[in-house]
């Protein structure tokens, strides 16, 4: 299996920027792509962006379109999430994730592997 650990979280106000990252090891060669997800108190974990590990081709949840960038390290094992333009409902615990499947990169249920998360928090 994979493992991974995310960093970067914290507080920040609203307008504010953060980046995550999320370190890799293991039996990363199986790795087809990595996502982050992030789940507020209440609510389901949902997807937010995802990165193909070898081509470098994105996904993103609308809402964070243009304010959410992923990226990769290939060198460092290291996918990084840059957030601009924090808003409060982007309050959440931010889960990085590895799957070792073809497609379904935007489905939880495809990761096979995940981080423990890191907390972000964007006061108004």
């Amino acid at each position: 299996q994979v493992q991974l650990v995310e960093s970067g979280g914290g507080l920040v106000q609203a307008g504010g920027s953060m980046r995550l990252s999320c370190a890799a090891s293991g039996r990363t060669f199986n790795t087809y792509a990595m996502g982050w997800f992030r789940q507020a108190p209440g609510k389901e974990r949902e997807f937010v962006t995802a990165i193909k590990w070898s081509s470098g081709d994105t996904n993103y949840l609308d809402s964070v379109k243009g304010r959410f960038t992923v990226s990769r390290d290939n060198t460092k094992n290291t996918v990084y999430l840059k957030m601009n333009s924090l808003k409060p409902e982007d309050t959440a615990v931010y889960y990085c994730a590895a799957s070792r499947r073809v497609g379904g990169i935007t489905l939880n249920w495809n990761y096979d592997d995940w981080g423990q998360g890191t907390q972000v928090t964007v006061s108004s």
